[in-house]
């Protein structure tokens, strides 16, 4: 094992004596190709070009030494400090921070940065970071080769935000770009680079006492599955509180993910969605439902993107959903919302004959299938008497796992 573990972060700026004196004693040395060029580091070390973490923390524990790990920004914010002092390797670090690459990016943009979501974007996380931005007023996404500016802005696409890119920050090939979403993917871009995505609506500060949005909209009501009041113009079938929220508890939604609400109606199920964290993209074949839902969204400051069209053909050119809510449709919507694979798929029926159908279709689709008689009756508390009354075959799927 290495007698002595350095993590050095860099940010552009002169090494500090710390970092310097633990550099100097180095006889292996890992880090990106700019790290590796720096003159401090001595002729004399192996030298590791960082790509596995992993892969270079196995060299490090076999070797007889002192290293030194060279990372961009505070090594410990999103950075290789966790994989280091992973137990499988058995590394024990000490850290030398710099800093971070999201703070600087905010600094060189002039603005605070409490109030925002962070999240790393690799290919495989590619997606639910764009889930991010597209439900969240004000995200710092840190970048990967495949997953930069140009790739986030081709997946949000028909969804407007602003771009902050900030290149190489802390060299001197430094630059700092705005434009729109629309036009970033016409570019090239320089890694290493941090991206701020901006857009959306009114920005709402943090409360400055908790990191990150602040966590409820000034005017949107305390609880879940709000009765019809709060709507407005009211609540249409298939859209009671009691329905609304058995459907949320099933469909869980969850920052990173993409909700699709297809027959959104008022537009309450994607509100309180979206009021989870969650992307949302309402769906109708009525333009006055997609309006009342956009409305909805505003009066509770989240963001809903309304989709006019009737599914499934409308469902063609949306992305790829992590959960589904069918209000309307029946057995064939369901099917082709299974066909897209969500990892869970909720509905409902009024009727015993359309919820045995939509149940096949979900059975058919590879879900195994769950299904309750929910009634419900509101009463008026003034006299205890009955007021409304509503029945419906609640439906839910959960997708099978497929054999290895």
């Amino acid at each position: 094992m290495a007698d002595r573990v350095t993590v050095i972060g860099w940010d552009g700026s002169p090494l500090t004596p710390a970092a310097t004196s633990a550099l100097s004693a180095a006889t292996l040395v890992a880090g990106a190709a700019h790290h590796l060029a720096l003159p401090e580091v001595p002729p004399g070390a192996e030298r590791i070009r960082l790509g596995s973490v992993g892969l270079a923390a196995r060299r490090i524990a076999g070797h007889r030494g002192s290293a030194v790990v060279l990372a961009d920004g505070d090594p410990g914010f999103f950075g290789v400090v966790r994989t280091l002092r992973d137990p499988e390797h058995g590394l024990e670090v000490e850290v030398v921070p710099a800093v971070p690459s999201v703070a600087g990016a905010f600094a060189r943009a002039g603005m605070p940065w409490d109030d925002a979501r962070i999240v790393v974007a690799h290919p495989r996380t590619l997606r639910r970071a764009v889930n991010v931005c597209r439900a969240h007023r004000k995200v710092a996404v840190l970048t990967s080769p495949g997953a930069g500016p140009a790739e986030l802005a081709l997946l949000l696409e028909g969804v407007h935000r602003t771009f902050v890119i900030c290149e190489e920050l802390g060299s001197d090939r430094e630059q700092v770009t705005v434009l729109t979403s629309e036009n970033a993917a016409d570019h090239a871009w320089r890694d290493p680079n941090v991206v701020i995505v901006l857009g959306g609506g009114p920005a709402t500060e943090g409360d400055g006492w908790l990191a990150g949005p602040a966590p409820g909209y000034p005017s949107a009501p305390r609880g879940w599955a709000l009765p019809a009041r709060e709507y407005g113009a009211g609540l249409g079938p298939g859209e009671s509180t009691e329905l609304r929220a058995a459907q949320l508890a099933r469909l869980g939604p969850r920052v990173g993910d993409l909700v699709w609400d297809i027959g959104c109606g008022s537009g309450a199920l994607s509100a309180e969605a979206a009021r989870f964290g969650a992307a949302v993209i309402a769906v109708d074949a009525d333009v006055e439902a997609c309006s009342r839902t956009e409305s909805t969204a505003r009066r509770f400051g989240v963001q809903v993107q309304a989709v006019h069209g009737r599914a499934p053909h409308a469902l063609e050119s949306l992305p790829e959903p992590d959960v589904v809510r069918v209000g309307g449709g029946g057995a064939a919507v369901v099917a082709a919302c299974a066909d897209r694979r969500p990892e869970r798929i909720v509905t409902h029926a009024a009727t015993r004959d359309g919820a045995e159908a939509v149940g096949a279709a979900l059975s058919a689709g590879g879900y195994d299938v769950e299904c309750a008689l929910l009634q419900s009756v509101d009463l008026d508390t003034s006299a205890w008497t009955e007021r409304e009354r509503s029945v419906a075959f609640l439906l839910s799927g959960r997708r099978k796992e497929r054999s290895p």
